[in-house]
This record gives structure tokens, C-alpha cells and sequence, in this order.
């Protein structure tokens, strides 16, 4: 069984073609319940994202701020384990079609076994794994299984990138890269869009892979401003913040979500 990483591919190239940056949403797995978040993952869809990450939750997220900490929080207290993971994203990719990935730490898949995690992430139609802390010079055991099963390696960029370390992360990467900063919390927000675009050219420069931004954009504005220099833009605090804000009501939580990704989707669509 081979994973999605052409599709993931052809997605970015298609809105690159639409002259657009794609909308790439993040949601945890088992936020509120696993059979919640399935719902909520394709009412992003359906709202207009491209593709959407999977959280899987961690006792740990030390990069993660207090909104996805709460949801992970929420998932892990139901119990979510990583088959759910797996069900979430194959349920999630067969009913739109539409590339599928996971967001995780290390230790779970070190731990479940990389081998395993492969094969059950390509078998549930998954586009690849975004693995914001493994240092791209362990990784590779898991970029022979990921490259055996058509599964895209996303590593993690920052401003403090160095261009020679930007050089051998775009090697060894596929799919795209994820390009994080910290919009509105370092500095003013006209020089942390500054620092994000130079991340994006100086990323480009160092290999061919698109470049996808997330710097805590939560309206169509903001997607808009980062939609001007990034391939594509990654939300997702904003999307569980609608979730937790709904309190409960499924209905409204699901209608909150679909409601913030056709406003972030209007927002991607660069003027001409």
C-alpha cells in the first residue's frame, strides 16, 4: 500500500497554478471525540481547506500553545491512541479525496515503531508525517520507511534557520516545508511578516520544495498577507479555538470551523 504524497504534490502545484497559496488547517485527533473530529476535519474540508494536518495528541506538547494543549488535553482524557489517529485520517481522506497528514512528535512513533507507523499511516490513505522535532540528521530510518511507502517527511524551519542547515533540510525533505514564526508575539506584526518572508525566500533558495507558513493566522486578512509570499498557510489554533468556544454544541462547533476555513479560503486567493 503506497500513501498520498503525489496527491499532497499535486494540491500545492494546482494551487500554485491558481496563483494562490494553499490552506493547509491543523486539527487534533479525538478532539472532542474521535467520531468529533472526523466531523470537524471534513467541515474544514468542505469549508475550503486544501489539506489538513492531524494532531496526534502528546502528554507534551512543548511547541504547542495552551489552545492545542487544551484540546490535546481533552483527546488524551478520551483515551484517543494512535489507531484512532489512523482511523481519523482514513475516514477524513475517503470521504473528500483530499490529502491527509499527521503532526506528531517523535517519541509516539519511536515508541509504536517506525515500521508499523508507515505501513498503517500509507494503508489509511495518509499524504505523510509533518515532525517538528526530529533533527533531520536522525532521521533517517524514518525517511527510508516514509520514501518505501510514498509518505512525505515535512520537517520544521525557523527564523534562527541557518542557510547551510536550510540547504540539508530541503534535501532530505518531501512534500513541502513548514516554515514557523511567531506573528504578533515577537516584535510588531509588519516585522514578523518581514522575518517570515525572508524565511520563505531564503528556504526557497536553498532547495525546490513549496514553503508553508504558520505564523498564527486567524483571519482572512492575515491568510492574505502570508498568502502574498508562502505557498501555502497553516492554521490552527484558530480552528480549535472556534471548537472549545462552541462549549459542547457539536453542531455549532462544526459550523464554526466550515464558517473560518471559506473565510481563510477567500483569504489565500492572492489579488492579481
Amino acid at each position: 500500500m503506497s500513501g498520498n504524497i503525489q496527491l499532497l504534490s499535486d494540491t500545492l502545484a494546482a494551487a500554485k497554478a491558481d496563483d494562490r497559496a494553499a490552506l493547509i488547517a491543523y486539527l487534533p485527533a479525538g478532539f472532542p471525540t474521535v467520531d468529533g473530529g472526523i466531523a470537524a476535519i471534513k467541515a474544514v474540508f468542505d469549508g475550503g481547506a486544501d489539506i489538513v494536518e492531524v494532531g496526534l495528541p502528546h502528554s507534551d506538547p512543548v511547541l504547542d500553545g495552551p489552545v492545542i494543549q487544551t484540546a490535546d488535553d481533552i483527546a488524551l482524557r478520551g483515551g484517543v491512541k494512535i489507531a484512532d489517529v489512523m482511523r481519523t485520517v482514513k475516514e477524513a481522506h475517503e470521504a473528500t479525496g483530499k490529502p491527509v497528514l499527521v503532526m506528531t512528535y517523535w517519541n509516539p512513533i519511536d515508541r509504536y515503531g517506525v515500521e508499523r507507523f508507515t505501513e498503517e499511516l500509507a494503508a489509511a490513505g495518509g499524504a505523510g508525517c509533518i515532525l517538528p522535532d526530529l533533527p533531520v540528521q536522525e532521521s533517517a530510518l524514518w525517511r527510508t520507511h516514509a520514501d518505501k511507502r510514498g509518505l512525505a517527511t515535512v520537517f520544521v524551519v525557523a527564523p534562527s534557520s541557518k542557510d547551510e542547515r536550510l540547504g540539508t533540510i530541503t534535501a532530505a525533505g518531501s512534500g513541502f516545508v513548514y516554515a514557523a514564526s511567531l506573528m504578533g508575539v515577537t516584535g510588531t506584526r509588519e516585522s514578523v511578516g518581514e522575518q517570515a518572508a525572508d524565511l520563505v525566500r531564503r528556504t526557497r533558495a536553498a532547495g525546490d520544495l513549496p514553503v508553508c507558513v504558520g505564523l498564527g493566522v486567524s483571519n482572512a486578512a492575515q491568510a492574505a498577507e502570508v498568502a502574498r509570499f508562502a505557498d501555502g498557510v497553516i492554521v490552527g489554533s484558530a480552528f480549535v479555538k472556534r471548537m472549545l468556544d462552541a462549549d459542547g454544541d457539536e453542531a455549532a462547533a462544526l459550523g464554526a470551523v466550515k464558517e473560518l476555513a471559506a473565510e481563510l479560503a477567500a483569504g489565500v486567493r492572492r489579488p492579481s
